[in-house]
Order: structure tokens, then sequence, then C-alpha cells
């Protein structure tokens, strides 16, 4: 191994790096000589595994590699809480046990968020990449690409919404650039979020401009590591209606969602990712 890589044992449940970069919690990750380039945070970092039981990293990085890739979830006891007997729930944990929930810095994952409404995964990653290069700082490191990070409230307040719009935003550009002003400005604080029940905390989070439920769960579960929230997107839905409720069509968006929070349990989260990166990738509502 390099002198300038750490090496980071895997044991217990399973990891699959590729699988969760690329399982849409984030889009800013670049393939890059084997492994992947990226930025934790405004940190310079690359992450590849080798093996299936080894990552190796950028030197000194590797406490905050485990951190951010959530190595220290306890997989085993989550999935013990899932339902026993949910057969599309365990088809698609067999299909990708080794996702993880990435641990996201907070304000990064509500912008990104934010901008993803109506969007694709390569829609979002483009957008998030414009406003890293236009309005987030230079974050360089020898031998990996030029990175810039997430721009802070204050930068995109600043930005304007004209100028954000010209980001390919369209109507989210509002959105974003509110919020981001009300954020700067004091209005609405971050930190406060942290000490909230779920329910306190998404309902704060559903203030803000361009944030509603899904976005809010989003947020919630990829920023601020609530286990329990249950993002139900476009393809999340489609997954319950057809293999939750295909006796039932007509059954509406709130009774899939209060059904999500109650029939997969206190790490539905987790559930979630692993019905949507199923759905997603392997063509199972094809």
């Amino acid at each position: 191994m390099s002198p300038a890589l750490a090496s980071i044992p895997l044991t217990g449940w399973p990891f699959a790096l590729d699988a969760t970069l690329e399982s849409g919690q984030v889009f800013h990750w670049h393939r890059h000589e084997g492994g992947w380039a990226g930025l934790i945070g405004s940190d310079p970092v690359w992450i590849a595994q080798p093996e299936p039981e080894r990552l190796v990293c950028t030197a000194g990085r590797a406490a905050d590699v485990r951190a951010y890739l959530g190595l220290d979830h306890d997989l085993t006891s989550i999935t013990a809480g899932f339902p026993a007997g949910d057969v599309p729930l365990a088809a698609a944990m067999a299909w990708c046990p080794g996702l993880r929930i990435i641990r996201q810095p907070e304000w990064e994952c509500l912008a990104t968020f934010i901008t993803s409404s109506l969007k694709q995964v390569p829609h979002i990653r483009k957008i998030s990449l414009t406003l890293r290069s236009r309005y987030g700082l230079a974050a360089q490191a020898a031998g990996l690409p030029d990175q810039w990070a997430y721009p802070t409230p204050a930068a995109l307040a600043a930005a304007g919404e004209a100028a954000l719009r010209e980001c390919g935003l369209g109507y989210r550009a509002a959105f974003l650039h509110r919020t981001a002003t009300d954020i700067s400005e004091g209005r609405f604080s971050l930190e406060t979020v942290r000490g909230l029940a779920d329910d306190e905390a998404r309902a704060a989070l559903c203030t803000l401009h361009g944030v509603g439920e899904k976005i809010a769960n989003c947020a919630l579960l990829f920023g601020w590591q609530r286990l329990a929230a249950f993002p139900v997107d476009t393809w999340v839905e489609r997954v319950l209606r057809k293999l939750y409720f295909a006796e039932d069509p007509e059954v509406g968006a709130r009774t899939l969602r209060d059904f999500a929070r109650s029939h997969f349990g206190p790490a539905g989260g987790y559930a979630q990712q692993f019905l949507f990166h199923h759905a997603r990738m392997s063509g199972a509502l094809s």
C-alpha cells in the first residue's frame, strides 16, 4: 500500500462503496484511478475498495471516511428491527446488502435536496457541481481533480436568484435563494434542528422555502441521521404501490406515507434506501 494511503478494515456486515456513492444520496463524487474522488465537507478525499473486506483512503482521513460512510451503523441491529416476512424488502436487501446511509453535512444535504425536486440524478449532479464551481471555495489536493466545496448559505444568498437560475435550477432558484438568505441572516438555525424530536424537526424544516415533507425527510435522514425518516419520492411511491398496495391502486399518497412510517420501524430510512436503490438500479419495477 502507498504510504500516502490509509487502510480501513471492514468486518461484519457487508459494505459496498460503489453502490453507496451511487445510491442517490450524494451527487459530487467522481470515479478516479480505480476509486472515488470527492469532498467530505471541504476536505478532498480519495476512497477505493480494493477488496470486500477493506477500504483505502487518503492518509489521515480514515476517521472522517468511516464516519461519512456510516461504517459505525450497526446493520445487524438495524435490520433486525425490520418487519418480519417483508418479501420486497428482503429482496432489495439481498440484491445489495452493502448500502450505508451517508452522514452528510447538514446544509449541503438540505440545499442539494431543495435543488432535486422533480429532477433525475444526472440533473441533480450537474446542478450541484455547477453551484460548487461558481460559488464554492476551491478544495484541491495533489493527484485529485479540481473540486469545490458546497457553497455556504451566505455565498448563495449573495449570488441572487437570477444567478442561481443560470445554474439550471429553474423555479428551484427562488427556493434555494430564500432558504440560504433565511439561514445566513439568522432567521433559521440549522443547529436548532439537532435538538428537536423527529416530528418537530420535520415541521421546522418544512417552514423553509421549497421544503416539503419529502425534502425534509431526505435532509433528516442523510444530514441529521434521523434513521426513522422515510422519504417518499416518485420511485419509492411506485415501489409502495406496486409491492405493498397492488390490490388498492387508488391508495392515497398520505396513506402510503403513514404506512411507511408505521411499517418499517425505527430505522425505516434504511429500508427506504434499500427499496429505492433496488428499484432504480435493478429494473425491478419495469
